[in-house]
């Protein structure tokens, strides 16, 4: 008989969330108020918390630890998709090619889908950690993460967890020529 090992204590997942066809829409002054309150909607009901959290244009990537013996994200994620969609109402136009969704009565905002990926220990929570942070630097949308609006990043300069200048262009050009 296997012995199958079960996880003790909160769950905690790293997910990549992306808009249908990649719309960049996402960072829109109403598209940032409507997934704060949709979140805010979905935790009330089904609490989660969110560790860390990068929205781009068209996707965003978070870190969520769920509650004990909780690992129903899925309900979450539809949730927070089904109240920015409804939230957005009218403000966004359909793709011409999501003609078909629309027959089904799907909106076309989000991929149908999501990635997810469960944090297995403390290497793989900072490597996940730092990569939401860095991916507005990687998609070539600032030079250094403080200067993203729609990041944890700052609340994580502040706390002391980052320095002024990590992940900026500057500081990696340095690092890969060896300078100080």
């Amino acid at each position: 008989m296997s012995n199958y090992i079960r996880s003790r204590g909160p769950s905690v997942f790293f997910f990549t969330v992306v808009t249908h066809m990649r719309q960049p829409i996402l960072c829109l002054d109403d598209s940032v108020s409507a997934l704060e309150d949709s979140i805010v909607e979905v935790r009330k009901e089904r609490p989660f918390e969110t560790k860390a959290l990068v929205v781009l244009p068209d996707h965003m990537h978070c870190i969520w630890e769920l509650p004990e013996g909780d690992t129903d994200y899925s309900v979450r994620w539809a949730l927070i998709k089904i109240g920015f969609t409804k939230r957005m109402k009218g403000r966004l136009k359909t793709p011409q090619s999501s003609l078909s969704r629309t027959r089904h009565r799907e909106a076309a905002v989000w991929q149908r889908r999501f990635w997810e990926h469960e944090i297995r220990d403390e290497d793989d929570f900072r490597a996940h950690f730092d990569y939401i942070h860095y991916n507005p630097v990687k998609h070539g949308l600032v030079t250094s993460p403080r200067d993203w609006a729609y990041s944890t990043f700052n609340r994580f300069l502040e706390s002391g967890v980052y320095t002024e200048d990590w992940g900026s262009e500057a500081v990696r050009f340095n690092e890969a020529v060896g300078r100080e």
